[in-house]
Protein backbone atom coordinates (compact mmCIF):
# COMPACT_ATOMS: atom_id res chain seq x y z
CA UNK A 1 0.00 0.00 0.00
CA UNK A 2 1.14 3.51 -0.64
CA UNK A 3 2.32 5.35 2.44
CA UNK A 4 2.14 8.64 0.58
CA UNK A 5 -1.62 8.20 0.41
CA UNK A 6 -1.97 7.26 4.07
CA UNK A 7 -2.78 3.62 3.40
CA UNK A 8 -1.03 0.90 5.35
CA UNK A 9 -1.56 -2.82 4.95
CA UNK A 10 -0.08 -5.86 6.64
CA UNK A 11 -0.62 -9.60 6.46
CA UNK A 12 1.10 -11.78 9.05
CA UNK A 13 1.05 -15.33 10.31
CA UNK A 14 -1.38 -15.00 13.20
CA UNK A 15 0.40 -17.58 15.36
CA UNK A 16 2.40 -14.73 16.94
CA UNK A 17 -0.31 -12.37 18.09
CA UNK A 18 -3.84 -11.14 18.39
CA UNK A 19 -5.71 -8.85 16.02
CA UNK A 20 -5.39 -5.83 18.36
CA UNK A 21 -1.64 -6.46 18.60
CA UNK A 22 -1.26 -6.45 14.80
CA UNK A 23 -3.52 -3.39 14.44
CA UNK A 24 -1.40 -1.62 17.07
CA UNK A 25 1.74 -2.56 15.14
CA UNK A 26 0.33 -1.08 11.91
CA UNK A 27 -0.96 2.02 13.73
CA UNK A 28 2.45 2.59 15.32
CA UNK A 29 4.11 2.40 11.89
CA UNK A 30 1.55 4.80 10.42
CA UNK A 31 2.13 7.26 13.24
CA UNK A 32 5.90 7.15 12.63
CA UNK A 33 5.55 7.68 8.88
CA UNK A 34 2.86 10.36 9.23
CA UNK A 35 4.19 12.08 12.36
CA UNK A 36 4.46 15.42 10.55
CA UNK A 37 0.68 15.44 10.03
CA UNK A 38 -0.39 14.77 13.62
CA UNK A 39 -1.68 17.60 15.76
CA UNK A 40 0.86 18.46 18.46
CA UNK A 41 -0.20 16.85 21.73
CA UNK A 42 -2.71 14.52 20.04
CA UNK A 43 -3.45 11.34 21.92
CA UNK A 44 -4.58 7.92 20.86
CA UNK A 45 -4.39 4.29 21.93
CA UNK A 46 -0.92 3.42 23.27
CA UNK A 47 -1.30 -0.33 23.79
CA UNK A 48 -2.90 -3.31 22.08
CA UNK A 49 -5.42 -3.41 24.95
CA UNK A 50 -6.48 0.18 24.22
CA UNK A 51 -6.79 -0.68 20.51
CA UNK A 52 -8.88 -3.73 21.40
CA UNK A 53 -11.28 -1.50 23.34
CA UNK A 54 -12.18 0.48 20.19
CA UNK A 55 -12.55 -2.46 17.79
CA UNK A 56 -15.98 -3.90 17.09
CA UNK A 57 -16.74 -7.23 15.42
CA UNK A 58 -18.24 -7.16 11.93
CA UNK A 59 -19.32 -9.82 9.48
CA UNK A 60 -17.41 -10.77 6.34
CA UNK A 61 -19.71 -8.82 4.01
CA UNK A 62 -19.21 -5.62 6.02
CA UNK A 63 -15.46 -6.32 5.97
CA UNK A 64 -15.55 -6.41 2.15
CA UNK A 65 -17.44 -3.10 2.09
CA UNK A 66 -15.06 -1.38 4.49
CA UNK A 67 -11.90 -2.79 2.91
CA UNK A 68 -13.13 -1.50 -0.43
CA UNK A 69 -13.99 1.89 1.04
CA UNK A 70 -10.62 2.34 2.77
CA UNK A 71 -8.73 1.33 -0.36
CA UNK A 72 -10.68 3.59 -2.71
CA UNK A 73 -12.23 6.54 -0.86
CA UNK A 74 -10.55 9.22 1.23
CA UNK A 75 -11.66 9.55 4.86
CA UNK A 76 -10.92 13.29 4.83
CA UNK A 77 -12.40 14.06 1.41
CA UNK A 78 -15.09 11.41 0.79
CA UNK A 79 -15.61 12.31 -2.87
CA UNK A 80 -11.91 11.82 -3.68
CA UNK A 81 -11.09 8.43 -5.21
CA UNK A 82 -7.70 6.80 -4.61
CA UNK A 83 -8.02 3.85 -7.00
CA UNK A 84 -10.48 1.84 -9.05
CA UNK A 85 -13.41 0.68 -6.92
CA UNK A 86 -14.12 -2.48 -8.95
CA UNK A 87 -10.55 -3.67 -8.62
CA UNK A 88 -10.47 -2.86 -4.89
CA UNK A 89 -13.77 -4.69 -4.35
CA UNK A 90 -12.47 -7.84 -6.09
CA UNK A 91 -9.29 -7.70 -4.00
CA UNK A 92 -11.30 -7.28 -0.77
CA UNK A 93 -13.54 -10.22 -1.65
CA UNK A 94 -10.47 -12.34 -2.35
CA UNK A 95 -8.84 -11.45 0.97
CA UNK A 96 -12.01 -12.31 2.88
CA UNK A 97 -12.37 -15.58 0.94
CA UNK A 98 -8.71 -16.52 1.55
CA UNK A 99 -9.11 -16.08 5.30
CA UNK A 100 -12.04 -18.49 5.16
CA UNK A 101 -15.58 -18.86 6.42
CA UNK A 102 -14.43 -19.10 10.02
CA UNK A 103 -12.57 -15.78 9.84
CA UNK A 104 -13.32 -13.07 12.37
CA UNK A 105 -13.36 -9.38 11.38
CA UNK A 106 -13.07 -6.12 13.31
CA UNK A 107 -13.21 -2.39 12.64
CA UNK A 108 -13.11 0.92 14.45
CA UNK A 109 -15.69 2.35 12.02
CA UNK A 110 -19.29 2.52 13.22
CA UNK A 111 -20.82 4.63 10.43
CA UNK A 112 -19.63 6.03 7.10
CA UNK A 113 -22.91 7.57 6.04
CA UNK A 114 -22.64 11.05 4.49
CA UNK A 115 -22.84 13.54 7.33
CA UNK A 116 -22.60 10.85 10.03
CA UNK A 117 -19.10 9.45 9.62
CA UNK A 118 -18.15 7.99 13.01
CA UNK A 119 -15.22 5.93 14.27
CA UNK A 120 -13.05 5.44 17.35
CA UNK A 121 -9.39 6.30 16.74
CA UNK A 122 -6.64 3.69 16.64
CA UNK A 123 -3.93 6.32 15.94
CA UNK A 124 -3.10 9.85 17.03
CA UNK A 125 -4.48 11.23 13.76
CA UNK A 126 -7.85 12.92 13.51
CA UNK A 127 -8.86 10.64 10.67
CA UNK A 128 -8.24 6.91 10.68
CA UNK A 129 -10.09 3.80 9.73
CA UNK A 130 -9.09 0.18 10.13
CA UNK A 131 -10.41 -3.22 9.09
CA UNK A 132 -8.68 -6.32 10.40
CA UNK A 133 -9.44 -9.99 10.07
CA UNK A 134 -8.00 -13.26 11.22
CA UNK A 135 -8.48 -16.80 9.95
CA UNK A 136 -6.72 -19.50 8.00
CA UNK A 137 -3.50 -18.94 9.99
CA UNK A 138 -3.23 -15.30 8.92
CA UNK A 139 -4.16 -11.85 10.20
CA UNK A 140 -4.64 -8.96 7.77
CA UNK A 141 -4.98 -5.25 8.52
CA UNK A 142 -5.82 -2.30 6.30
CA UNK A 143 -5.47 1.15 7.90
CA UNK A 144 -6.09 4.55 6.37
CA UNK A 145 -4.91 7.70 8.14
CA UNK A 146 -5.62 11.24 7.03
CA UNK A 147 -4.07 14.61 7.59
CA UNK A 148 -5.19 16.51 10.67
Amino acid sequence: MSREEGLFGLAVDNANGSVPKVVHQVATKAEQVWKDYAVEGAVGPDTPSEVEAVLSPIDAQRAVELLTYLATDDLVFPTTRRRDRTHAHRAAERVVRLLGYQSVWYTNISDLSPGARVWEPVTRHTFDGVVAGTGGNFTVVLLQVGED
